[in-house]
């Protein structure tokens, strides 16, 4: 079972923040930093100092951290036209010595669209929208050198690219595809994904909706086996109740809510609970941290749920 960190800066956090954090969890041993592809803080959180870019942020973490992987839960298909993000996660990978990983989603957040200007279209639009940049992407990536990638679709044309720069990871940079829809997510995955994550649902749910992508997969003749499973939950951990009633407090959330909706208790719960989605195939579970100036939550997981996985 891989344990991942998962942050939210658009929630209120500098680069600084996240290097902190990044690093932290680099020498705790965790496997990935990843953080999420926002612009708009959400709730009360006033978001200040403000967002910071998801694919600048990583660029400068892949200098900064030697062995932990990096990447986005999720980038939005609205935000970047497919040829410029393709630059960027292939850049990324290069400077990380080949850590990166790309989350890709239909973008959902229609107020950090109209507050930072960025076309929002229909949810239908919106997956043709990501079904062709998951398309071009691995195409252009994978084209060899010195031949082009044409593509003509109905949101992009590609006509003879390069497709440069070329990801260090070959054949390109694992993909993540993620969500609960029932139809077009798992289709999605089952095309073109390495990894699906099914974000802050309950084991049962998690379960069904890895059923679906199994059945996904086996239409197109793909093993169901070579799609890694993953699940994102908030963290909330503590030795005593206690110390789970104070992080809870801190990212203004309940106790009981989060034990019912997330990883919360003590270790010997959080174990209990990420032992039941192993169970229905999770290999790797994204813990979401909200609290990013409590590097002792991380170090508490590293040395006392981890060890017992």
């Amino acid at each position: 079972m891989d344990l991942r960190i998962f942050t939210e800066p658009q929630q209120g956090a500098t680069y600084d923040d996240l290097l902190r954090v990044a690093r932290c969890a680099e020498d705790a041993g965790y496997d990935a930093f990843f953080r999420s592809d926002h612009l708009l803080a959400m709730g009360d959180s006033s978001g200040l100092p403000g967002p910071t870019d998801a694919w600048v942020t990583l660029g400068a973490l892949a200098r900064e951290t030697t062995t932990i992987r990096l990447g986005t839960l999720m980038t939005a298909a609205t935000f970047r036209l497919p040829g410029l993000l393709g630059v960027a996660v292939a850049q990324v990978d290069q400077m990380s010595g080949g850590r990166v990983e790309l989350g890709l989603g239909t973008g959902w957040y229609e107020a950090e669209h109209r507050a930072y200007g960025i076309p929002f279209p229909s949810l239908a639009d919106r997956f043709g929208i990501l079904t062709e940049q998951l398309e071009v992407l691995t195409g252009a990536w994978q084209t060899p050198v010195g031949r082009g990638y044409s593509f003509d679709g109905e949101h992009y044309t590609f006509a003879e690219s390069p497709g440069l720069p070329k990801p260090v990871q070959d054949p390109r940079p694992p993909i993540i595809v993620g969500g609960s829809g029932r139809r077009r997510t798992p289709a999605l995955a089952a095309r073109y994904a390495d990894e699906i994550d099914v974000p802050f649902a309950g084991v049962d749910e998690v379960a069904a909706q890895l059923d679906r992508v199994d059945d996904a997969c086996r239409e197109l003749g793909r093993d169901p086996g070579t799609l890694r499973r993953s699940t994102a939950q908030v963290l909330c951990a503590g030795g005593d109740d206690a110390s789970v009633r104070r992080r809870a407090a801190a990212i203004g959330r309940e106790p009981d809510e989060l034990r019912a909706r997330g990883l919360a208790g003590t270790a010997a719960e959080i174990v209990d609970k990420i032992g039941r989605f192993a169970e229905v195939g999770v290999e790797r579970v994204y813990l979401q941290m909200l609290d990013l100036s409590d590097l002792d939550h991380l170090e508490f997981v590293a040395g006392h749920v981890a060890p017992a996985l």
